[in-house]
């Protein structure tokens, strides 16, 4: 007896010396998100593949050498000797090549390929302020969820101590048995609406891990979000952060960059080039060589005719441009809707907080007044179920707006171009 004694001692202060399962906070949630979404991996790459599609079109400021080696055997006719002869021969040596100037065809093709960068840059940071969202809209659902449960779990609660009283009264012959059953059908509708809260719940953790990038989420209660209720901001003044921050507009100046230096590389293709060459080796006809060979030289191009490509690029990168201002245009009048849709939608929110915390603290008190009424034998059962009724509803529904109030500011933190919290 002695050694169970001391083994549950033990068990009680090794338990109590484990550390207590922190919360999930949603700035965790946004910077795993960050690391393991696919979308924003698959961003990332994207963008490092317009970097190195930059650092291409930049290799043509630079230049070129190359290693060249030849073996030749041939049986040729000469007219001098009018007969046949065979020769071999063998050459080796490294060529040289600078461009000196091409009017443009380099300088546009880098500001094209700096532009492509630019906007898969700007995707990124899309991407980003995407995933971003989809994490606060969720964390905020399943937070509401947690919640909803745990006042549904306080109104199964009591339901269950007016169940008693309703079977003590009962007992006692103060009560008629109607109370009992009134009492006893309110107490499963609780439990029947608590295990939906729960399922709703559960579903709500498997959307937040999925956007989050994880295959499940780890048993760890969300954390309550800090700062204090948030407040309205100017309609006017988010409209002017979302026209200067937005970065799907950002992402369409840098593809209009990128249309214009298309275009300064294709009008280049009607000039010339000018190149320097240069070419040192060796050349005999034994193996290895032992003949030394150099040379130097200048190379003109004149473009003449090339089947009117030029021409037709200059009408693609002419459209290109066109196309790119239009939908800049689109893409502004919608950021305009967004930020007003969703500013709209913060202030319903919050004028839904407000009314519903009213209608609560009243619900609160009128169910604290039914169950003194229904105890001291002055108030009936309906009065009590009633006023519990009426407490749940208004309390779900103050819990809801304030979740709705944290998806409506994240709303409007996407619309307006913060980043919330997200850059690394």
């Amino acid at each position: 007896m002695r050694v169970m004694i001391v083994t549950a001692a033990l068990l009680l202060l090794s338990a109590q010396r484990l550390p207590a399962t922190e919360p999930l906070t949603l700035r965790e949630a946004l910077v795993t998100a960050m690391e393991n979404h696919p979308r924003t991996m698959a961003a990332r790459e994207s963008l490092r593949g317009a970097d190195a599609r930059a650092g291409q079109a930049r290799s043509g400021y630079y230049p070129r050498l190359d290693l060249v080696a030849d073996w030749n055997r041939g049986r040729s006719y000469l007219t001098a000797l009018e007969g046949f002869k065979e020769t071999e021969t063998y050459t080796a040596g490294l060529t040289l090549r600078q461009t000196l100037h091409d009017f443009g065809r380099t300088s546009g093709t880098v500001a094209a390929a700096e532009g492509e960068r630019g906007a898969a840059r700007e995707s990124l940071a899309a991407v980003r302020q995407d995933v971003a969202l989809r994490v606060r809209e969720v964390y905020n659902v399943l937070l509401t969820a947690e919640r909803r449960v745990e006042a549904l779990r306080e109104t199964v609660r009591a339901r269950e101590e007016v169940l008693g009283q309703a079977r003590a009264f009962y007992r006692e012959g103060v009560r008629p048995r109607l109370d009992v059953v009134r009492a006893e059908a309110d107490l499963y509708a609780a439990r029947t609406l608590l295990t939906a809260a729960e399922n709703e719940r559960d579903m709500a953790r498997v959307d937040l891990a999925a956007a989050m990038g994880l295959d499940s989420l780890p048993d760890r209660p969300l954390a309550e979000p800090d700062g204090e209720s948030p407040s309205l901001p100017d309609l006017a003044e988010a409209k002017r952060r979302a026209t200067a921050g937005r970065v799907e507009l950002k992402r369409y100046d840098a593809l209009h960059a990128a249309a214009q230096g298309a275009a300064t590389a294709a009008r280049g293709g009607h000039l010339p080039v000018i190149e320097a060459t240069a070419g040192a080796g060796y050349a005999d006809r034994s193996f290895p060589p032992e003949g030394n060979t150099w040379g130097v030289g200048v190379r003109l191009t004149v473009p003449i005719f090339a089947g009117f490509a030029t021409r037709e690029k200059e009408r693609e990168v002419a459209a290109a441009l066109r196309e790119v201002e239009a939908r800049r245009r689109d893409q502004q009048l919608q950021v305009g809707r967004e930020v007003e849709g969703a500013w709209l939608g913060m202030r319903e929110a919050l004028a839904r907080v407000e009314s519903t915390g009213r209608e609560l603290e009243a619900a609160r008190e009128s169910r604290t007044l039914a169950i003194e009424r229904y105890r001291e034998g002055v108030g009936t059962i309906i009065e009590v179920t009633d006023a519990q009724a009426r407490e749940l509803e208004a309390e779900t529904a103050n819990i809801r707006a304030r979740g709705d109030t944290r998806i409506a500011l994240a709303r409007l933190d996407r619309a307006v171009g913060d980043d919330g919290g997200t850059e690394q």
